[in-house]
């Protein structure tokens, strides 16, 4: 993990605008453990964005790369402590805590700080399980708060099969569609009028 001192350096220096993605489950920790706290008090000190890893991993993520890594520490649930006690924190839910639905909606319900991002689950999952869960966390009225992502570093014509789950989602409505492929995110993120004219320009 980063040295804080350099962090918080590089913070102050502008080369920092979001911290993440907290992959403490693939460690071994669960996401409220307390050799996280410093990060935490850094992104709450600068207002900065938090993405932490939830849900599960690749299969076999314990016999490969993370012999640590542990299912139930990606537990959404797991971060209502740190949301109490950090009530300015803006964390968003990498992966959108699948397939821990019911955390999920829980977590988001009551923390009103606290945005999802689908990445990885929009092009990875069976085209209808990521439906099912995506239309859940809409009915359960987080529409406004769900945000696109790929988590792609090394496949990316994965970006293009995540872009078309959402364009082609039967029970999404263009402006629904608009939120979560930018508006949502321009919100959680705090995006000024002139950074969104310029996106929009592009």
């Amino acid at each position: 993990m980063p040295e804080i001192g350099q962090l918080r350096r590089d913070i102050q220096a502008g080369r920092i605008k979001v911290i993440g993605e907290v992959g403490a489950q693939y460690l071994g920790l669960k996401p409220n453990d307390k050799v996280l706290q410093p990060y935490y008090d850094l992104a709450e000190e600068f207002d900065l964005p938090v993405g932490i890893h939830t849900g599960i991993a690749e299969p076999g993520a314990p016999y490969q790369c993370c012999p640590k890594f542990r299912i139930a520490f990606g537990r959404p649930a797991l971060l209502e402590e740190l949301l109490v006690k950090r009530p300015k924190l803006r964390v968003y839910l990498q992966h959108a805590g699948h397939p821990f639905l019911e955390q999920t909606v829980a977590i988001m319900s009551v923390y009103p700080q606290v945005y999802a991002d689908i990445s990885v689950i929009n092009w990875f999952l069976p085209e209808a399980e990521f439906y099912a869960y995506l239309q859940a966390l809409v009915r359960a009225g987080l529409g406004k708060r769900v945000m696109f992502g790929s988590d792609q570093m090394i496949w990316p014509e994965a970006i293009g099969l995540a872009v078309e789950r959402i364009r082609r989602a039967p029970f999404l409505k263009d402006e629904q569609k608009a939120d979560i492929f930018y508006n949502n995110a321009a919100r959680f993120l705090r995006l000024s009028p002139e950074e969104i004219a310029s996106d929009y320009r592009r």
